[in-house]
């Protein structure tokens, strides 16, 4: 007979097996809660008994949850979600506070904002951590299950309950390793070159490919990466053009040559994306405003409207 009842979950084991299911490991997630593996693994025990469902099984080295533990894990989060909001209702004292924010970005989002947010965040709330997820395509299961409280995207999820800010607009541009080649100054040259993109799974295209292909422009592309963070090596050493958002030259394509593109561009808008139940919530305020608050230090940083600087 089954001991346990639901009175038995608290914040703590709802953390553990979020951690659990999020990182595959139990080592790893040990480490994520600074807790020792047979804590971890105890408390997956009792956890276990709690719900009636082992959660976790093994599977080849590592292991792997159960189909009971999918649907748990969108409920947890959720749950631990609430929790939260019930710790801040009223007054937000970020100083007091401590827990870990979930914030869903890919690359020029996340390495133009990220770092600084941090930085800036826990000069003020010492206790905050911060966990990066990739936002890939987005959806909005991402927002409504718990996956994360914040989403950074050119593309917003078109859904009813989700609410965005616009923060900033980026421009393409093209670039190139001036080493190996002469920048495209005409849409001949353009065309003639070979090309890298991105392409996002499942089978995802950027705003700029479906632009080209409507106005019947076709790149010859002959490599496709899941995101801008694999592009810059494909750049260096060889004649490959890529066009790609122009704030990406503060970091990831660092050192590369880009000139504006010879063709017609979309620009690319930026959106702060968060749940409807997030709006009202006094930390989740605070934390959007920290965002808002670093954009424009990042954007004069980065020199935006020095197109030529590249």
């Amino acid at each position: 007979m089954n001991r346990f009842d639901h009175s038995d979950l608290d914040g703590h084991l709802l953390q553990l097996f979020v951690a659990v299911y999020e990182e595959a490991s139990i080592t790893r997630a040990a480490q994520r809660l600074g807790l020792t593996q047979s804590a971890v693994s105890h408390l997956l025990d009792k956890l276990r008994a709690i719900v009636g469902d082992p959660l976790f099984v093994r599977s080849g080295r590592g292991i792997v949850a159960t189909a009971r533990a999918e649907v748990l894990a969108q409920k947890a989060r959720v749950l631990l979600d609430d929790l939260r909001g019930f710790m801040t209702t009223g007054a937000f004292d970020p100083a007091s506070w401590a827990g870990e924010i979930t914030i869903a970005a890919n690359d020029l989002q996340r390495d133009l904002l990220l770092p600084t947010l941090l930085r800036r965040a826990r000069e003020r709330s010492p206790g905050l951590s911060m966990r990066v997820i990739p936002s890939g395509v987005p959806r909005p299961e991402m927002l409504r299950d718990g996956a994360c409280q914040l989403l950074l995207s050119p593309r917003s999820p078109e859904a009813a309950d989700l609410i965005q800010k616009r923060l900033f607009e980026d421009q393409y541009a093209v670039f190139y390793d001036a080493s190996q080649r002469d920048a495209p100054h005409s849409q001949a040259d353009y065309l003639a070159a070979d090309h890298v993109t991105v392409l996002y799974e499942p089978r995802r295209q950027l705003d700029l490919d479906q632009t080209l292909t409507s106005r019947g422009i076709h790149r010859r592309i002959v490599a496709s990466v899941p995101g801008f963070a694999g592009v810059a090596a494909f750049l260096r050493g060889s004649a490959l053009l890529a066009t790609a958002p122009s704030l990406l030259r503060v970091e990831l394509f660092k050192g590369l040559a880009c000139v504006r593109p010879p063709v017609p561009c979309p620009s690319m808008p930026m959106y702060l994306i968060w749940h409807v139940r997030h709006q009202a919530d006094p930390m989740h305020q605070w934390l959007r405003q920290e965002i808002e608050s670093v954009v424009t230090p990042a954007l004069r940083s980065a020199g935006r409207g020095a197109m030529a600087s590249c």
